[in-house]
């Protein structure tokens, strides 16, 4: 489902997350509670210099923001450019919400760069 189709979550299902959210994230919260059950999700990442690279999105929809999300993403249909990563679903839903917000500002669906730098396992030590 596109981004700019979501309809929003319900209070009830938004209010068990609202704990984890702060400020101005709290707008895009029903938005990404939605998105979040959709499980897929497909966009592009810009790379400097270069063209976009298509991805897609998959996770399983966990029941509670503590649970665990696994999200694999796959880049330009190659099963080898597969990666995976595993998050409480509030941190998840968190990443969704930083989606939403970028989409609204620039009309593009990509993660942001925190996302990738956990996916890529950047920060962790050697």
């Amino acid at each position: 489902m596109a981004i700019d189709k979501l309809q929003p979550a319900s209070q009830q299902q938004a209010s068990v997350y609202m704990p984890y959210i702060q400020g101005n994230k709290r707008n895009f919260l029903p938005y990404a509670i939605s998105l979040y059950q959709n499980g897929v999700l497909e966009g592009e990442r810009k790379i400097e210099g270069g063209e976009a690279v298509s991805f897609v999105a998959s996770w399983n929809v966990a029941s509670l923001p503590s649970d665990l999300t696994r999200c694999r993403m796959q880049f330009d249909g190659d099963t080898e450019l597969s990666y995976e990563i595993m998050t409480a679903s509030f941190e998840f839903v968190n990443y969704l919400i930083e989606i939403l917000e970028t989409f609204k500002r620039q009309h593009t669906t990509d993660f942001s760069q925190g996302f990738y730098r956990k996916l890529l396992r950047i920060d962790e030590a050697n």
